[in-house]
């Protein structure tokens, strides 16, 4: 049996909730992607071309930094990556993280929670900060988070 890790970044407690879920239906280690900066209701306002994840996500080379050393990836198969969509891809704080670690040889499944948006060119964006892994996408949970759109998810990662 493979070993598996649910890891995460949730600026607002809604990728919290659905990677919890993940992690415990389908047996996994659970890891919070923590910034070492936490992120404020005004950083997270897109509206807001001077917000903290505006910025960041204007500049695909900025890398927010995040407490590293306590989790130990070599020993996982599989990688399931939640994460909230920004501005169509994964915040630059994925991008941090899997540079933090060698990924080399794992499977990385992403999945997502968006208002309203898809995966757009996260694959394409990710890959080069995780050579030697494979990164597939899954699904994107829009809008409200029911119970039948996270048993779903779960089913699909199975």
């Amino acid at each position: 049996m493979s070993k598996k890790l649910v890891a995460y970044f949730s600026a607002s407690g809604r990728t919290a909730k659905v990677a919890e879920r993940v992690a415990n239906e389908i047996g996994a280690d659970l890891y919070e992607i923590k910034p070492e900066v936490k992120y404020t209701k005004a950083d997270l306002n897109w509206m807001n071309n001077k917000s903290r994840s505006s910025v960041e996500m204007n500049d695909k080379s900025f890398r927010p930094a995040i407490i590293i050393g306590d989790v130990d990836v070599s020993g996982y198969d599989t990688v399931y990556l939640g994460f909230p969509i920004w501005w169509y891809v994964a915040p630059t704080l994925i991008n941090t993280f899997l540079e933090a670690y060698d990924f080399t040889g794992k499977k990385i499944v992403l999945f997502a929670t968006s208002g309203g948006s898809g995966f757009g060119d996260t694959v394409t964006e990710l890959q080069p900060s995780a050579p030697g892994a494979e990164i597939v996408e899954t699904t994107v949970l829009t809008g409200m988070l029911t119970e039948a759109k996270i048993k779903a998810l779960t089913e699909n990662l199975i």
